[in-house]
């Protein structure tokens, strides 16, 4: 979404009634399709949208830059969504463990048997309601890194600054948030006819074969393989694991297109004349505070 916002700013800058609008609609799907993703509640969706673009109003004259607006908008975005009333009814209570998110050693001997099979991982368009499923299963402290991150494209640094997390705990927070949403997805899909069985969010931990010693501590480290973050030491100690162990490769391999489909997921957008209508209030106040400013 940051482009939007990048077209947005300049818009702002041309101040006309046109471009005013065009700006503001572009807003008006950003925030929507944030909380959409958030939430999991069209009601709550709109009523986020409504709320953080009225709150906007005496402030937008003032943005020339994008990133200053990406972090406020989604700042304010996900305090409204954290507000809402109307929970998902996936949403469980409880943190995510590392140890529970990685694949025990029965799991490890099935993905060497399989392989790597890209179609495996491939997620049909008439799946993708199973993945907004396992992103809602999300605990939101989690679901909130994931969508900013690698939904709506905004770096590490901007996320931490919208949470108030430290870098480091973002890290920790996105790749399980990662390894949650790659496990949901594998489970529904194993099951005949796509049948759901009990998900990570409302079950114990399993008695499971322990997976190999030096497998876990690879596990731990396979996002930050993924975005670039590993060290060049680090990073080859990884690749000369992942060429001699074909289940870390499968592993590896399924992290990466559920990242990817994440990434793909279409934005929803708001209902055309409920933003119509909340376009042109936010206008008539745009246009009050613009005058403001000026004298």
């Amino acid at each position: 979404m940051r482009s939007e916002i990048e077209r947005a700013v300049l818009l702002l800058q041309r101040g006309d009634d046109q471009a005013l609008e065009q700006a503001l609609a572009l807003l008006q799907n950003t925030v929507f399709s944030f909380s959409m993703k958030v939430c999991g509640q069209r009601e709550d969706a709109e009523d986020t949208m409504q709320e953080v673009l009225v709150k906007s109003v005496p402030y937008l004259p003032k943005f020339e830059s994008p990133k200053a607006l990406v972090v406020w908008l989604y700042k304010v975005a996900k305090n409204r969504c954290l507000m809402s009333r109307r929970r998902s009814k996936f949403a469980p209570k409880q943190d995510l463990s590392l140890e529970e998110l990685m694949p025990d050693g029965k799991e490890l001997e099935r993905l060497r048997a399989d392989g790597i099979n890209p179609e495996m991982f491939a997620i049909r368009s008439e799946q993708a309601g199973r993945l907004r499923e396992a992103i809602q299963k999300l605990p939101p402290p989690y679901r909130i890194v994931l969508v900013l991150r690698d939904m709506e494209g905004l770096t590490d640094e901007e996320v931490a600054e919208i949470t108030g997390l430290r870098p480091g705990t973002v890290r920790v927070r996105l790749h399980r948030a990662r390894l949650f949403v790659k496990k949901e997805l594998m489970r529904v899909r194993k099951q005949p006819g796509g049948s759901r069985v009990q998900s990570i969010a409302s079950r114990g931990v399993a008695t499971a074969e322990p997976r190999p010693a030096r497998c876990k501590a690879i596990f731990a480290e396979l996002s930050n393989y993924l975005d670039e973050q590993l060290d060049d030491s680090l990073c080859e100690e990884l690749e000369k694991h992942l060429g001699a162990c074909d289940p870390c490769q499968a592993f590896l391999a399924g992290l990466e297109a559920t990242i990817e489909e994440c990434r793909r997921m279409p934005s929803q957008v708001p209902d055309r004349a409920k933003a119509v209508k909340l376009r042109k209030e936010v206008m008539s106040r745009y246009e009050m505070a613009l005058r403001k400013l000026n004298h």
